[in-house]
């Protein structure tokens, strides 16, 4: 199944209001983008909305991206994961990679053609990964089908 970029439903946290207005005006005719003032909006986002890539700042009051991307680990492993930071901490870099399962690290103020980028190429391991899960799914099937059909001409 082919996606126009436009259908591709991307995720933006970010704890100032100012960068969460920039990133809609700049990407919301590459993408369908839904923005999140803090990792408790986000949550309640997810729980009604099917995304596919979240971007999320790492510095806000009450939790880091990578706490968030932690949090969300289990509960919503499909949306892949990039973190985008102004400070270049490699301890975070670190933590976002082994904690959170991020794709991508990105410095602010970010680029916009390496943003569109990185989700473009977030979105294909997401429809990579969906498409093996059904492949799978579809083989797991088709197994037990024909272990049924063996097991029948066997007792006959």
């Amino acid at each position: 199944m082919n996606m126009e970029k436009k259908d591709i439903k991307v995720l933006y946290i970010d704890d100032e209001l100012d960068n969460l207005t920039s990133f809609r005006a700049t990407f919301r005719r590459s993408f369908n983008i839904i923005t999140a003032e803090s990792p408790e909006e986000a949550m309640e986002i997810l729980e009604t909305e099917s995304v596919h890539v979240i971007l999320s700042d790492q510095r806000m009051p009450k939790k880091t991206g990578i706490e968030f991307f932690e949090d969300i680990q289990t509960i919503y492993p499909d949306p892949i994961r990039i973190l985008i930071t102004g400070y270049t901490d490699i301890n975070a870099v670190i933590d976002a990679i082994n904690l959170g399962q991020v794709y991508k690290y990105l410095t602010k103020p970010w680029n916009e053609e390496d943003v569109k980028i990185f989700v473009e190429k977030a979105y294909e391991v997401y429809r990579l990964r969906k498409d093996n899960a059904d492949l799978t799914n579809e083989l797991i099937d088709v197994n037990r089908k024909l272990e049924f059909i063996a097991r029948q001409s066997l007792l006959s």
